[in-house]
């Protein structure tokens, strides 16, 4: 007689990094082989959380989704996130090792619907490390070849003049006519972040007081430390 399998309590994890979503993996068929994935193995999807146009190469502070299945875990409302596959948790392999050591850390487990389950290290199993930070280091690398791909295929745009940018404008800019224009709300708020920066407040303090405004980021719905940073830096 067989041993029967817990029933575990998952988080589907899906991201994409633009509405388009280059690779053709969209979150339509993410969500289909998470459900595939979660009923042949009896796990249950309590729902599903959403990264929607934001890289792989972001932390958990940057993924309102990856935070909220985290935060699901420390708050012992799941067991586990499930991720479509490994380079849609991650594009860059610290990154990657970084977002899987914190569920571990919180005493959660990773599955992949492509894989199966993504073990924690083991010093008796080298190998087993070696071959999830291979996955990784050629997310990384097809991501770069991505990004070269289209800054070449930007540079030729430029020739003939226009923006050649890609997806949407930084903070404080927007697209008109091929060209880039000033986004006066955004450069507004950025005016501002500026002066609470100058009168001492600390990045997260800055997040908060914008969220309470209800003054939105380019991208991703509510602010936080890492994102008024970057704005803070643009000339």
């Amino acid at each position: 007689m067989g041993t029967q399998t817990a029933t575990l309590r998952l988080i589907g994890l899906r991201r994409v990094s633009t509405n388009g979503q280059i690779d053709k993996y969209g979150l339509p068929s993410q969500t289909t082989d998470m459900r595939a994935f979660a009923k042949s193995h009896g796990h249950r999807i309590i729902r599903i959380e959403t990264d929607a146009g934001l890289s792989g190469t972001l932390s958990e502070d940057d993924r309102p989704a990856l935070f909220a299945a985290l935060k699901a875990i420390r708050d012992g409302q799941a067991d586990g996130i499930l991720i479509p596959s490994l380079n849609r948790l991650a594009r860059l392999l610290t990154v990657q090792e970084a977002i899987l050591a914190q569920v571990w850390k919180l005493g959660g487990r990773m599955f992949a619907a492509d894989t199966g389950e993504i073990l924690p290290d083991d010093p008796d199993d080298p190998m087993r490390t070696a071959m999830r930070q291979m996955y990784g280091v050629f997310a990384q690398l097809d991501r770069a070849m991505l990004v070269k791909r289209l800054k070449n295929g930007r540079a030729e745009k430029a020739k003939v003049g226009g923006y050649a940018g890609y997806g949407s404008p930084a903070f404080g800019q927007r697209a008109e006519g091929g060209e880039l224009a000033v986004n006066d709300d955004e450069t507004e708020t950025i005016t501002l972040i500026r002066e609470m920066r100058e009168s001492g407040m600390s990045l997260r303090k800055i997040a908060d007081a914008l969220n309470d405004e209800g003054i939105t980021p380019k991208r991703g719905p509510i602010w936080y430390p890492q994102t008024v940073s970057r704005v803070m830096s643009r000339p």
